[in-house]
């Protein structure tokens, strides 16, 4: 439960924040630990109105790469992690992030590890950040671990937001495909075809059809609006199911082109977690687990947590993988092998990783430049057909009143 409080530290400021706890006794013995005065404390159910709670506060991967960095840098500079935190709370302008560090701060205060305080925020903070705190604060070397975060962030938001932004043109095209051939449909032809039936000539067997397809769209146009609102539904509730979102992800994988793109791009991820993770001193097992909880695909991860269990019971790594050839292919495969047998393993996952990141900025090029072309050529046929079966009976009406 996260109760709301307002106090006064020991010297004299004026204090609020939040804080979990079981119940408001515990939450008021934690604030006193901390060497607060407690003015007031309230559930934040009841210090909330409806109209008080924003729904567009999202903290980004952008966000999270911009933290790490000071945060890495104030490490460096000695700077304690309650200041740290502090500071980056008073600071940021994200106020959902600002209330995600205060509250942090207040973890930290009280005694509990980086890791622990960041761990009570999955929403903001992945188990994969998280994990890799932990290990800074074993290792002592947690300016390494935030900048080495960044990096894997950044290269992460880099690589994502060029593969969703590469998708957004030809969704365009194809939504402006369909957007010109209904108007076509539903303005023009209507207006083209009442001149021709109004002559009395023989309309030939293909205008007929446009003029029939016309037909449709203008009197059962709302059935098909209906259908689409209908479809859309019924895709979003079958992505809030556990087995929608197994099915989608299939046939996101299954696409033509874009199928191939995703794959290289979640294989990018699996070789970066795995050499990030790795590198850092986290055992292989649980790197393959929290690997396989941020991967963003249902396929992949049920794919890992089955290479997990081969590898807690003996396999190597390369043979686990071996036995997914239809998702892992055979270079994967050998590379990982030669890093098993060479006990070269993080040179080669960056390897890997830096080939799939060329990979997916190829595969990105190519759909690119091909959709370009294909739906320019594929609009202009669709609207020159239709103009030439409608134009083609007036202008043999033309030229027979000449």
């Amino acid at each position: 439960m996260l109760f709301k409080y307002k106090a006064i530290d020991s010297q004299g400021g004026s204090k609020e924040g939040e804080i979990d706890a079981s119940s408001r006794d515990m939450a008021i013995s934690g604030l006193q630990r901390r060497g607060l005065v407690i003015i007031s404390i309230k559930d934040e159910k009841e210090s909330k109105s409806i109209f008080q709670i924003s729904f567009f506060d999202k903290v980004s991967n952008k966000d999270i790469v911009i933290l790490s960095r000071q945060i890495a840098t104030l490490f460096e500079a000695q700077v304690s992690a309650l200041k740290t935190f502090s500071m980056l709370a008073a600071n940021t302008e994200n106020k959902l992030l600002g209330k995600k560090l205060s509250e942090i701060s207040d973890d930290l205060q009280a005694g509990v590890s980086i890791s622990g305080a960041l761990a009570k925020h999955p929403d903001v903070f992945s188990n994969f950040y998280v994990n890799m705190v932990k290990v800074g604060e074993e290792t002592g070397k947690l300016n390494q671990t935030f900048l080495h975060l960044a990096e894997y962030l950044d290269r992460q938001y880099s690589l994502t937001s060029k593969t969703r932004n590469a998708l957004i043109y030809p969704v365009f095209v194809i939504i402006t495909f369909f957007v010109v051939m209904t108007l076509m449909f539903v303005v023009v032809i209507p207006k083209l075809s009442s001149i021709i039936l109004d002559s009395g000539q023989t309309v030939p067997f293909y205008t007929q059809v446009v003029i029939f397809i016309s037909n449709i769209f203008v009197h059962y146009g709302f059935l098909a609006l209906i259908f689409v609102v209908l479809l859309g539904i019924w895709v979003w509730r079958l992505s809030t199911t556990e087995k929608g979102k197994q099915y989608l992800d299939s046939l996101k994988l299954s696409l033509p082109a874009v199928g191939n793109l995703y794959t290289k791009l979640y294989l990018s991820r699996i070789t970066d977690n795995l050499n990030t993770m790795l590198g850092s001193g986290v055992p292989i097992i649980r790197s393959i687990d929290i690997t396989a909880e941020v991967v963003g695909s249902r396929v992949y991860k049920e794919l890992l947590v089955e290479v997990a269990d081969g590898v807690k019971s003996g396999l190597a790594l390369s043979v686990a993988f071996e036995k997914h050839k239809k998702e892992i292919p055979g270079i994967l495969v050998q590379m990982v092998q030669v890093g098993e047998e060479t006990g070269s393993m993080g040179t080669i996952l960056k390897t890997l990783t830096d080939f799939y990141k060329r990979e997916v900025d190829d595969a990105i090029d190519t759909l690119v430049g091909l959709i370009e072309p294909v739906m320019i050529v594929v609009l202009g046929l669709g609207v020159g057909i239709l103009l030439v079966s409608v134009l083609g009976p007036i202008y043999n009406m033309a030229g027979g009143i000449s």
